[in-house]
């Protein structure tokens, strides 16, 4: 990295993927000039640390994007709605982690291990969009595969962790647990129904044809930051009693046979996984082990003997992570080290 220090913004900062990003600043030694943080009303004036020093949370205003290189927005599509395009328009390059501006054809949708090189169409308007964090962590079990063959078909089944809905639904779940624990009566409001100790088959809106939003997500984003619109994708997604990490069940018809040894190798080899695949020894990918590292963790490699072509694995990754926070910082390294 440059010796040049950037004056950064995270729009969201009291939010489960802002208090990530804040973290993960520090670990990375990401160069920071001047921090400001920004959230609701609500969470104005709450006095945050970072590097040792106590800032205070603003409330989120037009006018505090002026003197900012790079802003980071992880408060929802609505707020990037309502202030991305204004931060851009003063020079802030925005890196946002909603939805709000992933398939718009003049923003780069960008997982920095797979392309890269998409970073550099920052200035078409000054953002770059993060993908859906369910997205994120299945592409990079899929792009190693994409490598050896075109691939036809992904039939995938999330495992998505509470803390993908943001910090109440982990509260939430923290709460069910207690008074199921003390036989007391059990509330939802996160979540449509009661999360401890229950499966929900339903993330985001349902659309019309059955399928969810997060579900049509895993199609259109990956044919976008794969750059290929040939690869169909099935999905079912679903909400399951665990604090932090994703886990998807996937499924993979490539179009040419690809050996098993060759997927492995190129697993073993690709940036940002681990291989953790031995079911002799009870060895497979878990979120309880996926959680706070920044590698996705990949197993139950095994050919599909269903068809010719196949091939399945599980992965776990760490949604809060490699699923929103750090792809944003490792999107901002990518820009700060080759672009700005």
């Amino acid at each position: 990295m440059q010796n040049k220090k950037y004056n950064i913004a995270i729009v969201g900062a009291t939010g489960a993927v802002g208090l990530e990003l804040l973290g993960l600043m520090t670990e990375r030694n990401f160069p920071v000039s001047n921090l400001l943080l920004l959230a609701s009303s609500r969470s104005a004036g709450k006095c945050l640390e970072f590097q040792g020093r106590k800032i205070v949370v603003q409330e989120l205003n037009e006018k505090l994007f002026r003197n900012i290189d790079i802003a980071f927005f992880s408060a929802g599509s609505q707020r990037s709605l309502d202030y991305a395009s204004i931060a851009a328009q003063n020079g802030v390059v925005v890196i946002d982690n909603s939805s709000a501006y992933r398939m718009d054809e003049d923003v780069p949708l960008v997982i920095p291990e797979i392309n890269p090189r998409e970073v550099a169409l920052y200035n078409r308007k000054n953002i770059i969009a993060n993908p859906n964090c369910t997205t994120a962590v299945m592409l990079m079990g899929i792009k190693p595969i994409h490598d050896l063959s075109g691939i036809k078909r992904i039939v995938a089944t999330s495992f998505q962790a509470v803390s993908g809905a943001g910090a109440q639904a982990i509260d939430e779940l923290s709460d069910q647990t207690r008074k199921w624990a003390n036989s007391d009566k059990i509330t939802s409001s996160i979540f449509p129904h009661q999360i401890a100790f229950n499966l929900i088959p339903h993330i985001d809106k349902f659309t019309g044809n059955g399928y969810t939003k997060e579900e049509m997500k895993l199609l259109n984003e990956t044919q976008k930051i794969l750059n290929d619109n040939n690869i169909m994708v099935t999905a079912t997604t679903v909400r399951v009693p665990v604090f932090r990490s994703h886990c998807i069940s996937v499924n993979v018809e490539t179009e040419s046979k690809v050996e098993l040894t060759r997927v492995i190798e190129a697993y073993k080899s690709f940036p940002g996984l681990r291989v953790v695949d031995n079911p002799d020894k009870s060895l497979y990918p878990m979120p309880i082990e996926s959680s706070g590292i920044d590698d996705c963790l990949i197993g139950r490699i095994r050919e599909d003997y269903t068809i010719e072509n196949g091939i399945n694995f599980w992965i776990s990754g760490d949604q809060l992570r490699k699923g929103a926070a750090l792809n944003a910082i490792q999107i901002a390294e990518v820009l700060i080290t080759n672009y700005v």
